[in-house]
């Protein structure tokens, strides 16, 4: 499937470019472009307009790791003393110094709602269409509405309360009064499109369009949802419509990042990329993730500089268990160098695949698998029963993949801590550990956590220093940390916008 991006900019911005104007010279038509008015006119072009949306989402996959594995636990960085430039960005989210100026927190922002602004519109244009017939409209809608869901329950767990736009704004004024609504009508919403989009989508798609949004991907989006509103009947309900649809655990744990086998028996929703060629749809994790003076020893291509992001955490590596393949496929401790010489630098090592061109590699994003959807039944049913055998078996499913014992007659806490630390190997590197803390953990459980946590790696960092001191500010985690600042120039856009407390 063939995804271009498109230029992300602030919803306000983006809402003002809609706007045409009353005077006759401004009202002109370039007939080198093809405008808005002019588009939408059949099932072909609404279709590539909802590929710029998929579009979109390989952009903000592209940094989602700063704020979803970043701010856990699971990872560190690769620690640069001579170079301090990404301090006060993406190296905030480690070490939890993020304020409201920061422009990381900004793009994240401006990209999602970007997203959001093509979403609604591409709705519109799709319901106002009298070309299109209400079978091909209704795969559209469900492949938007699904989109739409999934940035606003990111949104809130990013956030808390924020600005709910469902429509195109059709007067400047109306962009600059936006409040963030209350994040339960917000959730209000999710639920809402999460549930018309599984009416409206197939179970499958032939493939050459596989990788696009199904039934599969919606119910267990909404199985997620539910599970982080604690409403466990509603999450057990959903998950178990996803059993029947024709997923598996694959055989071989890697088998899931695979180039080569992408959108398999395992695979819900993965965000589509295509290395080996200069078409712009690359990933590039691998030369992300790798140790900053790696070179060539973990890319395969001499004369680069990895990024050094992403470093697996002493803690992380501590949590596998004796005998577990997953541990060898999802990171490696170290690496040699072309001297030869062995570097205890830990590394991501599930992106990591041959590839033809330099930074271009072939490597999916996995959102939701199935080993996913059966770890959160597990989850829900203890949550609303208790461990029964039935949760046990979910849970036992995705251990026996990875060679580890069956567990059997844990208690209720204690199945729950196993669930999370089996979530926590199972899905690393995948961006679910922060939320599945902040999901299963109280704001003030979380920052306790997180400190303690931070102990332990300023005691015996992951990766040297180079002889550099910890800040006073390093490390030091509060309750309200458990969201987001607003980014401080929306609010210099819009003052009628409010601001997290505690930021």
């Amino acid at each position: 499937m063939k995804m271009k991006k498109l230029t992300a900019i602030s919803i306000f911005l983006l809402s003002l470019m809609q706007f045409s104007c009353d005077d006759d010279f401004l009202v002109t038509t370039d007939p080198t472009r093809v405008g808005s008015e002019l588009f939408y006119k059949d099932q072909k072009q609404v279709e590539q307009a909802l590929n710029g949306v998929y579009g979109q989402l390989q952009g903000i996959t592209n940094t989602a790791y700063i704020f979803q594995e970043f701010t856990s636990d699971n990872t560190t960085l690769d620690f640069n003393p001579v170079d301090r430039g990404g301090a006060a960005g993406w190296e905030a989210f480690e070490f939890s110094t993020v304020n409201s100026g920061n422009g990381e927190i900004s793009n994240l922002w401006n990209n999602y709602y970007s997203a959001l602004y093509n979403i609604n519109f591409a709705l519109e244009k799709l319901s106002g269409s009298t070309t299109i017939d209400d079978a091909a409209k209704a795969p559209l809608e469900g492949q938007l509405k699904f989109m739409r869901a999934y940035y606003y329950f990111n949104l809130v767990q990013y956030f808390g309360d924020v600005v709910l736009v469902t429509t195109t704004l059709s007067k400047p004024d109306a962009a600059f009064a936006l409040l963030r609504s209350p994040q339960a009508e917000v959730e209000a919403q999710i639920e809402k499109d999460l549930k018309e989009a599984i009416a409206g989508l197939p179970d499958k798609y032939n493939a050459a369009n596989a990788g696009r949004v199904t039934k599969g991907a919606a119910l267990s989006l909404l199985g997620k949802f539910y599970l982080t509103q604690k409403k466990y009947a509603e999450a057990v309900t959903t998950l178990k419509q996803v059993l029947p649809l024709g997923y598996a655990l694959n055989l071989n744990y890697a088998d899931n990042f695979d180039p080569a086998k992408k959108n398999g028996v395992e695979s819900i929703f993965e965000v589509q990329y295509q290395g080996g060629n200069d078409l712009g749809e690359q990933s590039n994790f691998m030369y992300v993730f790798a140790p900053r003076l790696s070179g060539g020893s973990i890319t395969g291509f001499a004369n680069v500089t990895p990024s050094g992001r992403n470093i697996p955490t002493r803690d992380l590596i501590a949590a596998y268990e004796t005998g577990d393949v997953r541990k060898d496929i999802s990171l490696k401790e170290g690496y040699t160098n072309a001297k030869g010489e062995w570097v205890p630098t830990p590394f991501v090592n599930k992106y990591r695949h041959a590839h033809t061109l330099s930074g271009r590699t072939d490597n999916n994003w996995p959102i939701l698998r199935f080993a996913d959807v059966l770890l959160m039944l597990a989850e829900a049913l203890n949550e609303q029963s208790g461990p029964t055998e039935e949760a046990h078996g979910y849970l036992n499913q995705v251990r026996s993949r990875a060679k580890l014992p069956e567990v059997r007659g844990l208690d209720k806490n204690i199945f729950r801590q196993k669930v999370l630390q089996e979530r926590r190997v199972e899905l690393a590197f995948e961006n679910h550990r922060w939320f599945d803390l902040k999901r299963t953990k109280t704001p003030a459980e979380l920052a306790q956590f997180m400190n303690a946590y931070a102990a332990k790696e300023k005691a015996n960092p992951t990766v040297d220093r180079g002889g550099v001191i910890y800040s006073t500010l390093d490390y030091v985690y509060e309750p309200h940390e458990h969201v987001f600042p607003i980014p401080a120039p929306q609010i210099l856009i819009n003052e009628k916008l409010s601001q997290n407390q505690g930021y």
